[in-house]
């Protein structure tokens, strides 16, 4: 009777956890699980050695059973149950059902009391010390989570835990909830893991809101994103083109690098947990706490994590899932062929990508071609990709109106037609009117005579008003002439030209964080208008991403050696509408950081084209200049990148 329920407490559900189904009484990475039937059987020698006192005290008629019909391992199993509230009620109400696993633990037990007391005792303790293994908890659609969280839908169930999407009552806000017995021996490992994975503060990964224990039950909050769609779904209508791969892989890439940078793993990172939104951000769900309700191990996590990318990045490029089986509606690779690059599995395949996705996903990639173990190495071989170019939208054909036919009649006067008179209608009567007078020859004679004195008297006045500002000018101009030595045709001179200044060094402005591409701050002065200092690629947000960290913006700090007098700068940027200003810092700073050390504004917060020219009034006396980016253009849908050139300080 124990033996059939024990079997489904472990068992992971394929449809609900998306994974494989451990093994009943083992743990996930091939050991013997404390508690299984196999750890059990170690100590059937004790237990032989009660069974055989017991036989002779035991009256199996007056209980309802034999202790042979009841194997001491289902007491173990009661034993391990204490804690059920249920069991608790009815053992204290003195109550116990005919026939169940409890009556007969009970039969089995108290004849091995009387039998040998001393022996009980150590037996008992060796029980408790295997950890439990307690199935999920019970729960239903619209039950409550400390007073807070309905439960609204469940969306996966195992034999460890399941998962709600909830309503947060306090909040009015939707998010999801993985329920786990607190007494399970990975509730702990569950909770240290959720607590990890909420100090990321990425946007990248779905966010962890709480993580409680409450009684008999661990419950772990999370974001939930009513817009976007896990990439299982999106495969489901077809390959991606290569833009959209190459932007799934690196965004899903660069986060992990930064989880692994701060001691975090995925471990179980798949079509599932990887969701888009209709930004087209790429999100990552279950960092760290997926493979705690799992009881996953993290010793090789960047070689797993890596494979894991490269499944992804295989399945989006040939529409196959990379292994044997057929898993996430797509259908599995022979095991007969092997590891076969994505662009021999489907014609049009982007090969970088696919050379990427065998050298991560294999241990011996074909080709001759390097492997790769890491996170880090798979971000460095995907920015070394030609840039995957957005495909140009489809041409919208013109509409143009009807032409309407020709007229092939005789022309038609715009005018309406004079009405028609009736034939037999008597003429209407003129009307009578006063003639008007016409104008004689006398007047007309007369006008032309005052046109002509008022042309006449205009033109004499014209030539006196000439002739005196003539003499005017060539008296002063002889006289300036005589004085300054200067010929009227030469243009005035005007101040010398500016000169480039030379710049000794620069450092990428970052002051609440480290650089982004801090080696890369040479480009931006090196002359050469075709390499560039670049920002990294921000998500959601022009203001690079509205992280607090970067609320300062960014941009590079030129250093020209000693204090200058600055007239100009001109920059190129990498890209046009950026949101750029300039400044420059006091005379006497010394390695100026922050933007209190450049209080002097040279050109304010304007939205910049590919170039920007600062021309000043006066000259600036500084050593140090700043250009300063406070707002990113978007290089794809929900994405934002920016950088700068080149710069030219002149003075």
């Amino acid at each position: 009777m124990a033996d059939r329920t024990r079997a489904a407490v472990d068992v992971v559900a394929e449809e609900g956890a998306g994974g494989t189904a451990a093994v009943p009484g083992t743990s996930d990475d091939g050991r013997t699980a404390p508690g299984s039937r196999h750890q059990e059987s170690d100590r059937s020698g004790e237990r032989e050695a009660v069974k055989s006192g017991e036989a002779d005290t035991a009256d199996a008629a007056q209980e309802g059973a034999s202790l042979e019909d009841v194997p001491l391992e289902d007491a173990q199993d009661d034993d391990a149950k204490d804690d059920n509230a249920k069991d608790d009620d009815a053992q204290d109400a003195g109550e116990t059902t005919p026939g169940s696993d409890q009556e007969a633990a009970s039969a089995t037990e108290a004849p091995a009391e009387k039998a040998n007391p001393e022996k009980t005792v150590p037996e008992k303790a060796a029980v408790d010390a295997v950890p439990t293994l307690r199935p999920a908890p019970v729960r239903h659609s619209g039950d409550k989570v400390a007073d807070r969280y309905r439960l609204e839908e469940c969306i996966s169930q195992a034999g460890v835990f399941t998962s709600w999407r909830a309503v947060d009552e306090t909040l009015r806000r939707a998010v999801g909830i993985h329920l786990l017995a607190s007494g399970h021996e990975r509730s702990r490992a569950v909770l240290a893991a959720a607590r990890s994975a909420a100090l990321l503060g990425d946007p990248r990964f779905v966010q962890v809101l709480d993580a409680v224990t409450d009684g008999d039950l661990v419950y772990i909050v999370r974001e939930w994103l009513p817009d976007a769609t896990d990439l299982a779904s999106l495969l489901a209508a077809g390959p991606m083109e290569p833009y959209d791969a190459y932007q799934m892989v690196r965004q899903v890439t660069d986060a992990i690098v930064l989880a692994h940078r701060r001691g975090q793993s995925h471990l179980r990172l798949t079509p599932k947990s990887v969701l888009r939104t209709d930004g087209g951000q790429y999100r990552i769900n279950g960092i760290a706490v997926d493979a705690a309700l799992h009881g996953l191990s993290d010793d090789e996590a960047e070689r797993d994590d890596t494979r894991a990318i490269a499944a992804l990045l295989y399945a989006a490029l040939a529409h196959r899932w990379p292994y044997p089986e057929d898993k996430y509606d797509l259908q599995g690779m022979p095991r007969q062929l092997g590891c076969v690059p994505p662009d021999q599995v489907r014609a049009g395949v982007h090969r970088g990508l696919s050379e990427i996705a065998v050298r991560a996903l294999c241990d011996e990639p074909p080709r001759h071609l390097e492997a790769i173990t890491t996170p880090e190495e798979l971000a460095k071989a995907i920015a070394l990709l030609p840039k995957v170019r957005q495909p140009e939208p489809e041409p919208v054909a013109a509409v143009y109106p009807p032409a309407y036919p020709k007229a092939t009649g005789p022309a038609r006067s715009p005018f309406p037609p004079p009405a028609a008179v009736p034939p037999h209608a008597p003429a209407p009567a003129p009307a009578v009117s006063r003639p008007q007078a016409r104008p004689g020859r006398g007047a007309r004679a007369a006008k032309w005579g005052a046109s002509v004195v008022l042309l006449a008297a205009l033109g004499v006045g014209s030539w006196v008003l000439a002739s005196n500002l003539r003499s005017q000018g060539d008296n002063g101009s002889t006289t300036q002439g005589q004085s300054a030595g200067v010929d009227d045709d030469k243009p005035t001179p005007s101040k010398a030209p500016a000169k480039p200044l030379t710049i000794v060094g620069a450092a990428e402005f970052s002051p609440h964080a480290d650089p982004m591409s801090g080696d890369k701050v040479q480009y931006s002065y090196d002359g050469d208008p075709n390499t560039a200092w670049i920002t990294k690629q921000f998500h959601g947000f022009p203001n690079f991403g509205n992280l607090d960290y970067r609320a300062d913006g960014a941009g590079i700090v030129v250093d020209l050696g000693s204090v200058k007098s600055v007239s100009a700068v001109k920059t190129t940027l990498y890209v046009a509408g950026q949101q750029v200003d300039v400044r420059a810092a006091a005379e006497n700073a010394a390695s100026p950081r922050t933007l209190a050390d450049f209080p002097r504004t040279l050109q304010g917060g304007t939205n910049a084209g590919k170039q920007l020219d600062v021309d000043l009034s006066a000259p600036v006396r500084t050593r140090y200049v700043l250009i300063h980016i406070t707002s990113l253009p978007p290089e794809s849908p929900g994405l934002y990148r920016g950088g700068i050139s080149e710069i030219q300080v002149l003075g």
